[in-house]
């Protein structure tokens, strides 16, 4: 039994997606780079209080997964308040690999001490320094390639810190493009604030929560009935990539999902694949838990 009318739930759904779209349709009619405007590799999302995932856009599918894991870094390692927006890009902080960079911006309401949501922007920078342009090079290290960045407050009250923009501006080869990128983001985070500001307005912040916390468990129910129909049983596959970039040796990958329907649960496991490589061909935790999200998703 819902606490709220399944209508108006539903038009909190939407309110909350449209959100993430909006900030979406900001960072790329903004952004400088045809890697943003044009291939549209970004992603945009609405988290509650405590850091889960309530709305996300039609964006790259891989970022989606991880985000949240950006977002809980960004929270725990800052003490983020109004005004500031966090930065990171590290694959081991739920960063995918060092050219998608992430935005974290808290959202203040009146009425609440601390932050009532927060909003996210990820994008894939053209260039974030490292041993070869682009974001692929053959490297045997993630020094190599490129900056990376730990959870940082880019902006402090408002006010771009200078030193770490300059830092990183430093190290790339197109600086311009890389600056101009990082301002869509943060305007893209300064559209979703304002959003939710205005939908928390309208209904009340301890309503706007108590939606949020059921829009959670209506998703979890969801997906619960969707298990509760799945076959019984494991199921697996197996590819193979050609190599790691540097020898010959076939990569493989192996995934088997054990479906219980009446636990209504799935476990995937990857075991039995290779180990890993001495290239940047691995993929760390946050982005393996970010395809096998988006598969069930």
């Amino acid at each position: 039994m819902t606490s709220f009318d399944p209508i108006e739930l539903a038009v909190f759904k939407s309110a909350t997606r449209s959100v993430a779209e909006e900030m979406g349709a900001a960072l790329r009619r903004t952004a400088f780079s045809p890697n943003i405007k044009e291939r549209r590799d970004y992603s945009c999302a609405v988290f509650d209080s405590s850091g889960q995932a309530i709305a996300m856009g039609d964006h790259m599918p891989v970022h989606l997964g991880s985000m949240p894991m950006s977002v809980s870094a960004a929270v725990n390692a800052l003490a983020l308040e109004p005004g500031d927006v966090a930065i990171l890009n590290d694959p081991f902080a739920g960063g995918t690999h060092l050219p998608d960079i992430t935005m974290v911006l808290p959202v203040f309401v009146e009425g609440l001490g601390g932050p009532a949501f927060y909003v996210a922007a990820r994008a894939h920078h053209a260039d974030v320094g490292g041993k070869y342009p682009g974001s692929m090079g053959l490297c045997r290290t993630i020094d190599e390639e490129g900056i990376r960045i730990p959870p940082a407050k880019l902006v402090r009250g408002g006010v771009t810190d200078a030193a770490i923009l300059r830092n990183i501006l430093d190290n790339v080869r197109t600086p311009e493009e890389r600056e101009g990128d990082l301002a869509a983001q943060v305007g893209a985070c300064r559209v979703g604030e304002t959003r939710l500001q205005e939908l928390a307005s309208r209904h009340g912040i301890e309503k706007t929560q108590r939606l949020c916390a059921e829009l959670l468990d209506y998703s979890e129910r969801l997906m619960q009935a969707e298990l509760a129909q799945m076959p019984a049983g494991t199921f697996a596959a197996e590819d193979f990539l050609d190599s790691d970039g540097f020898g010959d040796e076939p990569i493989r990958i192996c995934v088997s999902i054990q479906f219980d329907p009446a636990a209504r649960t799935a476990q995937v496991d990857f075991a039995g694949s290779s180990p890993q490589v001495g290239s940047s061909m691995n993929a760390v935790f946050a982005i393996t838990y970010s395809a096998a999200y988006y598969v069930f998703r």
